[in-house]
């Protein structure tokens, strides 16, 4: 059984319109391990109106947010050959729908699950349409109260949806004192589903924490380089970034589900034979010596002489003979 996180790595913008740059990002991210590649899909003109201001005024290219959606569009044809390519390369294509008509996109396309951005927890009308599918959906919280995620998750399970939540701060990157990686728990105590951990620190830490606290899915965004153009870039992980996280992360789950027993060190014998030590004494003495604490010393290896953590039974007791600088104290030396 596999027990590590379901690891997405969301390009997202990332590809700036361009076909050919999304499927180079599709090439780069299947070599770092991550289970699924995740785009979003932006329907300008069934989703926003010139009326929607931007998030971060990053494009003088696009006059409105509108234009910037609309220059984000691929085609059908064109999603189907990035779902293609994500699946020739041994990963999980998946998107995020901002609308029912980019449901209906994915629909035809044939995608395993759907993943809700944070901006669309309230979207009843958007959830109504992918819980009729009948597929796993993955729930990001980033801008809800738990009042405002208890109505959803009520919503999603009058229609008996199968569903995750993901913990997430909508702060691009996010700062460690927003992380937030204590409603991991919280979560999973008050819904009683899969929970895990939506990042946009740009921090291979904070997927790896998250991890520890148990999340069983990661999601993070990616770039080729943090300098690039784009409103998502300074909160996403660079590719070797992300190889050394996905390690990371695998290492942590794997210590996770193989605890160790420390009432039972029968695996160390050798070593603490080879470690622990013996009582010796540290200087030349005399038959009928007292012993005292400042006459010991202890030296490997165990089992020369009487064991270290025994000294206090020999303080106070006499040397029956002359005895040597260094050497080991045994129990027939003792009167």
């Amino acid at each position: 059984m596999n027990s590590n996180p379901f690891i997405i790595v969301e390009v997202g913008q990332a590809h700036e319109g361009s076909l050919g740059l999304a499927h180079s990002y599709i090439d780069a991210l299947a070599k770092t391990g991550v289970d699924a590649v995740k785009f979003q899909v932006h329907l300008a003109e069934a989703e926003s109106s010139i009326h929607e201001p931007f998030r971060v005024q990053f494009s003088t290219q696009d006059k409105t947010r509108f234009d910037y959606w609309k220059r984000m569009e691929f085609s059908l044809p064109q999603w189907q050959e990035l779902k293609n390519h994500c699946e020739e390369a041994g990963v999980e294509f998946m998107a995020s729908p901002f609308s029912n008509a980019a449901v209906d996109l994915l629909e035809q396309l044939g995608v395993k699950r759907y993943k809700i951005g944070s901006g669309e927890v309230n979207n009843f009308l958007l959830l109504q349409n992918i819980a009729a599918t009948k597929k796993p959906i993955i729930l990001s919280s980033g801008m809800s109260s738990f009042a405002e995620l208890d109505n959803t998750i009520a919503f999603l399970r009058d229609l008996e949806a199968d569903f995750s939540i993901l913990q997430c701060t909508t702060s691009y990157p996010t700062h460690p004192d927003n992380y937030g990686l204590n409603v991991i728990p919280e979560l999973k105590k008050r819904y009683n589903v899969p929970v895990g951990y939506s990042d946009h620190s740009a921090k291979t830490e904070t997927c790896i924490a998250a991890t520890a606290m148990g999340a069983e899915i990661l999601e993070f965004h990616a770039v080729f380089n943090r300098q690039m153009f784009g409103p998502d870039a300074s909160s996403s992980l660079e590719i070797a970034e992300i190889k050394q996280l996905v390690s990371a992360v695998k290492n942590i789950s794997r210590a996770m589900t193989h605890p160790v027993n420390k009432s039972d060190n029968s695996a160390f014998s050798n070593l603490k034979s080879i470690f622990e030590k013996s009582l010796a004494i540290n200087k030349d003495l005399p038959a009928g010596h007292i012993l005292s604490f400042e006459d010991l010393e202890s030296k490997k290896p165990k089992g020369f002489g009487i064991e270290a953590s025994k000294f206090k039974e020999v303080i106070g007791k006499k040397v029956k003979r002359e005895m040597g600088q260094w050497e080991f104290l045994k129990k027939e030396d003792l009167a």
